[in-house]
C-alpha cells in the first residue's frame, strides 16, 4: 500500500506505554506495513540487552526503550506470470537517474522510558489504490467515517489516518486500482523523458543525427570458427560508432529467409561477452532454400522491409560465395518485389543497391588472398594441446597414435600440427605420397626414430589425404601399416573439438580489426566496387576482391583433382611450401639423405640469453634437427654467456636430447641476463675452442646487446666476425627489427585465459573494475593487444602518459557505462596497465582513486598475472615460428660461410686471415624478424643507430598503434569523447 503523510514518507510515533505500543504495531502491520527494523534494549526476560554494537543505534533515539520501523513498499509492476518486473526493465529506466513511480512510507514506532510525553495527536495522510480494501480493515479495529471519497479513522494512540485514492490533495486525477495508476505514472515518466530528449535544437544534433541512418546486418554462416563472436562484436559497435544501425541475422541464411525475429538490431550491451566466447552467439546453419532464388526472393524482402541494404557475412567460401550471387541479382530480385506487387516502387527506392563485404571464417584456413582467415589458429591450438595429452600417454605405453585433422581440400591445419607436436609423419592433400609406397615410407621413417630411442609415434592425418593417385588415405589404412611395423597403435579423431573452445588471442585481434575494417568498407563502398573480402596480408588488414578470392581458392582443389600438385602448393601462400621444407628438415631428413659435404659441415653455437621465454626450446630444437640433418653439429651453451665464460660450458645436442622439446616452456640449456662485456677474452676463448662458425643468440634485449657487443669487438678479436644471428624471444616483443618475438603470443593467450577470469568474477560481483597490470617494460605492445582482445575499457601504456585528465576520462565513461547497467551478468569491466606506464600512477593508486571516485557506486579490485605471462607450454603459433626462425638462421649462418669456403677449407685455422678481412663487413651480425609476413635479416648495427632505444630497452618503431585506436572505440572512450566535445 504506497503511501505518504502530507507529502512526507516519514513519521515518528511515540508512547510510553507498553501495550498502546503493541497495539499500534499490530495496527499498521494489518494495514500492510512491513517490519523492517527492530531496536531493543531490553531482553525478552526484562535484562539489559546485550546488543551494544554502535551500527545497531544509528537512527534510534537516546530515550528509546524499543524502536520499530513500519514500511510500506511501492506498487510495482508485474509480469504475466505475477511476478515483479525488474525496476531495470521497465521502459522509462534511464539509470540512476530514473524517477521512481511512487514512494514508500515508513513509521517510526517508538517506546519511551520518558513519563511524560505530551504529543497532540497528528494528522497522517496516506494514498491508496484499493479503498475498500483499507476501509473493510478498518473497520475491524475502529470507527471509520467517509468524507469526500476519504475514509478517515484513528490508531490506537489517537492519531487521525486519513485515505485517499488522490496522489496528493492538490490533484485532481483519482485510482481505483494499481493496474491503473502505474499506467498512468509510466506514460507520465515516459513523456517526461521524451521531452528531455527531444529538447536537443538542431543546431545541437551532429551530423550522423541529421542524416538517414545506414543499416547494416551481420552474419555467421557455414561452420563456425572461433572467433566469429569477437567479429560480429566488432561489427556491431564499429557500425554504432559509425553512426549505423545494425542487425544480426540468426541461424545464417536462414535467418534472411524467414525474417521476423531471426532479424535483431543490435545495441551496444548485446555483444558484451562476446569475445570470451567460442562459436557464434547468433547461430549459424545450412539453408537450402537460399539456394533457389524463390528464397532469396524472401530474404531481399525481409531486407527491404527492415531496411537493411548492406550485408557483412562471416563465413568460408561457399557462404560468401552465396552472398556474392545475392549481390549480382539483387536489382533482378527489387524488380521482382515490385511487379508481382509486394513493394511498391517508392519503397524500394533507397534500396536499389546490396552492399557485400565478405569476412572469412574457416579453422581450415583455406581462403586464398589472406595470409590467415579467423579461427584457424585456435583450431591448431586446439590440436596441438590434445596431441600433448595424448603424448603422455602415449610415451607412457609407448604406442602409436593416428591423428586424425580437419582439412578436406587444405592441408594447411595437418602440417602447421605436424610442425608444432613434433609428428613423425603427415598426410596432406597438397604433398600427397607416392601410391603403393607411402607404406614402406612410413615405416622407414617411423622405425629409425624408434631406433633412436623415441617411445612414441604420432602420425597426422588431413581428412583429405590422398596419394598421387588420388586414393583417399584414411586413418585406417596409416594404422594398419604401424600395426604391420608392430607398434600398438590408436587413432584419434579430433573431428569437432576442433572447432570448440573460446578464441585465442590471435584469432580475436584478426576478426575485431577486420570486424571494424568490414564496417568502413561497407561506407566507402560504391555500386561500382566489387565486392571486397577482408583479409590480412603483411600484417595488415587489406580489402581484396572476394569473387578473385574465391575463384583461387577453388582452384586449388582443381588443381588437386587434376594431379597438378605443385600448382595447388604454388596456389598456397609462400610460406606453406616454407613449412613444408622446415617439416622435411626437421622431422624426415634425419636418414642421411641431405647431409652436405665434409668440408662444408659447420660447428654452431646456440645461446639463451635474457628471461626465460616460451619458445626457446622449441627453437634449439628445430636448430638440432636442422644441423643434424645437414651433418653440422649444434652446441648448446649451457647458463648462458655467464656458463661459457665461467665454465666453458658446451654441449653437443643430440636428435634423443632435444626430441621432446618441441611442447616444453622455459629454457633446457639454462637462460640469465649475462653478457659478453663480463669477460669478451673467456667468450673469443670457447669459441675458438670449439671451433664454431656461427652463433645463434636466443633471447630478448639482453641477446639484442650481446650481439652489438660481439660486433664491437670483433677487431681485438677475430672469432666475433663468426656468423652472429639474434632469434627474439621475449614476452615483451621489445627486440628492435621485428613485430612479433617467441614467447610473445604464448603470454597473449596467457593474458586473455587471465583475463577472461578476472572479467568473470568481476561480472559475478556486477559493479566491479579490476586493474590488470601486465608486463612489457617500456614497450607497450602486450598492454595494447591484450587490452583489444580482452575488451579493457582502457589501456595505459608507457607510449600514452597516464594523466589526471586521462583519469577522469575513463572515470566518466565507466560511471556511463554503470549508470546503464541493469544488474545483467557479464558486466565485469577491467583496465590494462603496462607495469612501466608511469613511475607515479601504479595499479593500485589508480584503482583507489576509481574508488574514492565511484562514491559507491562501483569498487575496484587489482590484479596482477606476473610470471604466468611466461607461460607452461608455448602456444602452437610460438611453435611454428620457432621452427621457422631456428631453419633460416641456420641457413644464414650456411651461406655465410660459403664465402669463407670460397678462400679454402671451412676450419677456423687455415681461414682466420679471411675471417680478418671480414672485420669492416656487419652483414654477418643480424637480427632475424617478422615484419609484415616476411622473414628479414637486418644488420645489428643498422638497428642500434637508427631503430632501438637502449635507455628505454625497445624499438622505437611503434606498429601496434592501431590495436589501441581500435580498442578506444569499442570500448566508447571515443564514442564518449566525442559526445562531451559537441
Amino acid at each position: 500500500m504506497p503511501s505518504s503523510v502530507e507529502g512526507v514518507s516519514f513519521s515518528s510515533l511515540v508512547t510510553n506505554d507498553a501495550k498502546k505500543f503493541e497495539q499500534t504495531c499490530q495496527f499498521y502491520n494489518q494495514l500492510g506495513f512491513r517490519l523492517t527494523r527492530n531496536y531493543s534494549k531490553v531482553s525478552s526476560n526484562g535484562s539489559t540487552s546485550s546488543f551494544n554494537d554502535p551500527k545497531l543505534h544509528l537512527g534510534v533515539s537516546n530515550d528509546s526503550l524499543k524502536e520499530l520501523w513500519l514500511e510500506t513498499f511501492p506498487l510495482q509492476t508485474l509480469d504475466s506470470n505475477g511476478k515483479i518486473k525488474p525496476w531495470q526493465e521497465l521502459p522509462f529506466y534511464c539509470g540512476d537517474s530514473t524517477k521512481c513511480l511512487n514512494n514508500s512510507t515508513i513509521i517510526k514506532l517508538r517506546l519511551s522510558n520518558l513519563k511524560d510525553i505530551s504529543v497532540t495527536g497528528q494528522r497522517l495522510l496516506f494514498f491508496t489504490t484499493n479503498l475498500s480494501k483499507v476501509k473493510e480493515l478498518l473497520s475491524e479495529k475502529s470507527s471509520v467515517e467517509t468524507i469526500d471519497d476519504n475514509i478517515i479513522s484513528k490508531d490506537p494512540l489517537g492519531n487521525t489516518i486519513i485515505f485517499s485514492n488522490k496522489e496528493s490533495p492538490l490533484l485532481n486525477e483519482k485510482f481505483n486500482s494499481a493496474d491503473e495508476y502505474l499506467e498512468y505514472k509510466s506514460k507520465e515518466l515516459l513523456d517526461s523523458l521524451d521531452s528531455m530528449n527531444n529538447s536537443k535544437s538542431t543546431s545541437e544534433l551532429s551530423i550522423k543525427e541529421k542524416t538517414k541512418k545506414k543499416k547494416i546486418a551481420v552474419m555467421t554462416s557455414g561452420g563456425d570458427a572461433p572467433g566469429m563472436n569477437p567479429a560480429v562484436r566488432a561489427v556491431v559497435r564499429a557500425g554504432i560508432y559509425y553512426g549505423c544501425d545494425v542487425f544480426a541475422v540468426y541461424e545464417g541464411y536462414t535467418g534472411l529467409v524467414e525474417g521476423g525475429d531471426l532479424l535483431k538490431k543490435m545495441g551496444w550491451e548485446d555483444v558484451r561477452s562476446y569475445l570470451s566466447e567460442g562459436g557464434t552467439n547468433i547461430g549459424t546453419a545450412r539453408c537450402k532454400e537460399f539456394r533457389q532464388r524463390e528464397g532469396r526472393l524472401t530474404a531481399a524482402y525481409n531486407m527491404v522491409i527492415n531496411g537493411i541494404d548492406a550485408l557483412i557475412v562471416c563465413g568460408g567460401d561457399g557462404s560468401l560465395t552465396g552472398a556474392d550471387l545475392f549481390r549480382s541479382e539483387w536489382p533482378s530480385l527489387i524488380e521482382e518485389l515490385v511487379s508481382s506487387g509486394k513493394l511498391t516502387t517508392k519503397e524500394v527506392e533507397p534500396y536499389k543497391n546490396l552492399t557485400i563485404v565478405g569476412l572469412v571464417g574457416s579453422i581450415d584456413n583455406d581462403m586464398s588472398s589472406t595470409d590467415a582467415t579467423i579461427g584457424a589458429f585456435s583450431s591448431l591450438e586446439r590440436i596441438s594441446e590434445m596431441v600433448d595429452y595424448i603424448d603422455a600417454t602415449a610415451k607412457s605405453h609407448s604406442r602409436a597414435f593416428v591423428v586424425e585433422v580437419m582439412g578436406r581440400h587444405c592441408g594447411w591445419l595437418g602440417l602447421m600440427s605436424g610442425l608444432s607436436t613434433g609428428a613423425d609423419f603427415i598426410f596432406i592433400p597438397e604433398r600427397p605420397p607416392k601410391a603403393g609406397k607411402w607404406q614402406d615410407d612410413l615405416k622407414k621413417v617411423c622405425s629409425r626414430h624408434r631406433n633412436k630411442g623415441k617411445r612414441k609415434t604420432t602420425v597426422i592425418v588431413a581428412e583429405g589425404a590422398i596419394d598421387d593417385e588420388l586414393n583417399p588415405i584414411t586413418s585406417e589404412d596409416v594404422k594398419k601399416v604401424l600395426v604391420d611395423l608392430g607398434l600398438d597403435t590408436r587413432i584419434t579423431t579430433l573431428g569437432h573439438v576442433q572447432r570448440g573452445g573460446t578464441a585465442v588471442a590471435y584469432d580475436r585481434m584478426l576478426a575485431t580489426l577486420q570486424g571494424v575494417e568490414a564496417v568502413r568498407a561497407v561506407l566507402e563502398t560504391t555500386p561500382d566496387t566489387p565486392s571486397p573480402m577482408i583479409g590480412i596480408l603483411e600484417n595488415k588488414i587489406v580489402r581484396q576482391p572476394l569473387v578473385e578470392a574465391v575463384k583461387l581458392t577453388k582452384s586449388v582443389a582443381d588443381a588437386i583433382e587434376s594431379k597438378n600438385f605443385n600448382k595447388a602448393m604454388n596456389l598456397r601462400d609462400s610460406s606453406f611450401e616454407e613449412a613444408y621444407n622446415q617439416y622435411l628438415a626437421t622431422s624426415i631428413h634425419d636418414d642421411e639423405s641431405q647431409l652436405l659435404p665434409e668440408g662444408e659441415r659447420l660447428n654452431i653455437g646456440i645461446v639463451h640469453v635474457g628471461a626465460s621465454s616460451s619458445g626457446l626450446n622449441a627453437a634449439t630444437r628445430a636448430a638440432a634437427l636442422y644441423c643434424i640433418s645437414k651433418g653440422h653439429k649444434l652446441y648448446g651453451i649451457q647458463n648462458g654467456f655467464s656458463g661459457l665464460i665461467e665454465l666453458g660450458n658446451l654441449k653437443e645436442l643430440n636428435w634423443l636430447d632435444v626430441e621432446g622439446w618441441h611442447n616444453k616452456g622455459g629454457s633446457e640449456i639454462g637462460t640469465n641476463r649475462s653478457l659478453p662485456s663480463e669477460n669478451f677474452g673467456n667468450v673469443a676463448y670457447y669459441l675458438q675452442k670449439y671451433q664454431l662458425n656461427g652463433l645463434i643468440i636466443v633471447g630478448g634485449f639482453e641477446s639484442f646487446t650481446a650481439l652489438y657487443e660481439l660486433e664491437l669487438n670483433k677487431k681485438k678479436y677475430p672469432i666475433f666476425n663468426i656468423p652472429k644471428i639474434v632469434i627474439p624471444a621475449t614476452v615483451s616483443n621489445n627486440v628492435p627489427g621485428t613485430e612479433y618475438s617467441l614467447g610473445s603470443d604464448t603470454c597473449l593467450n596467457q593474458l586473455v585465459n587471465y583475463c577472461d577470469a578476472v572479467k568473470q568474477s568481476a561480472s559475478s560481483s556486477r559493479r566491479r573494475v579490476f586493474v590488470v597490470e601486465v608486463q612489457g617494460g617500456h614497450s607497450g605492445f602486450v598492454a595494447s593487444y591484450a587490452g583489444l582482445v580482452t575488451g579493457s575499457i582502457a589501456t595505459y601504456t608507457p607510449e600514452t602518459k597516464i594523466n589526471l585528465r586521462r583519469l577522469q576520462e575513463d572515470i566518466d565513461l565507466l560511471f556511463t557505462v554503470f549508470e546503464n547497467d541493469r544488474g545483467e551478468d557479464k558486466n565485469g569491466k577491467m583496465i590494462i596497465r603496462n607495469e612501466q606506464a608511469s613511475t607515479v600512477y601504479s595499479s593500485e593508486l589508480i584503482a583507489d582513486i576509481i574508488k574514492e571516485s565511484a562514491n559507491g557506486r562501483f569498487e575496484t579490485r587489482t590484479a596482477i598475472p606476473g610470471h604466468v605471462q611466461q607461460g607452461f607450454t608455448p602456444s602452437s603459433m610460438d611453435r611454428v615460428n620457432s621452427i621457422r626462425f631456428a631453419v633460416k638462421s641456420c641457413q644464414f649462418i650456411e651461406k655465410w660461410n660459403e664465402k669463407i669456403g670460397q678462400a679454402g677449407d671451412i676450419s677456423q685455422s687455415s681461414n682466420i686471415n679471411f675471417i680478418r678481412n671480414l672485420e669492416d663487413s656487419d652483414e654477418g651480425s643480424v637480427v632475424i624478424g617478422i615484419q609484415g609476413a616476411q622473414i628479414n635479416f637486418t644488420k645489428i648495427n643498422t638497428l642500434y643507430e637508427h631503430e632501438a632505444d637502449v635507455i628505454l630497452r625497445k624499438g622505437k618503431t611503434i606498429h601496434w598503434d592501431n590495436m589501441a585506436k581500435i580498442s578506444d572505440l569499442l570500448s566508447g572512450r571515443l564514442l564518449l569523447k566525442e559526445e562531451k566535445e559537441k
